[in-house]
């Protein structure tokens, strides 16, 4: 029992040196897919603002612009 113990806490402090060394290359080097990848998920949101935009705007448009005064009164006299 006091060799397992020696050799799992002999593990644990060589293991804790090789996870606190870091990586052997740069971590903000991106490849291509991740390029093409973050690309694709920024073209899925503007092609959803896009719609949006146009909805809003038609919104801002019939809550701002006068009523008419035809339909409103053709509907008033029946």
């Amino acid at each position: 029992m006091k060799t397992l113990s020696s050799t799992i806490v002999a593990l644990l402090i060589t293991v804790s040196h090789a996870l606190a060394a870091g990586a052997g290359n740069a971590a903000d080097d991106m490849s291509l897919l991740t390029i093409f990848f973050m690309g694709f998920g920024a073209m899925i949101i503007v092609f959803q603002v896009v719609p949006a935009v146009i909805l809003l705007c038609g919104m801002l448009r019939a809550v701002f612009t006068p009523a008419d005064k035809k339909a409103s009164a053709g509907s008033n006299s029946n």
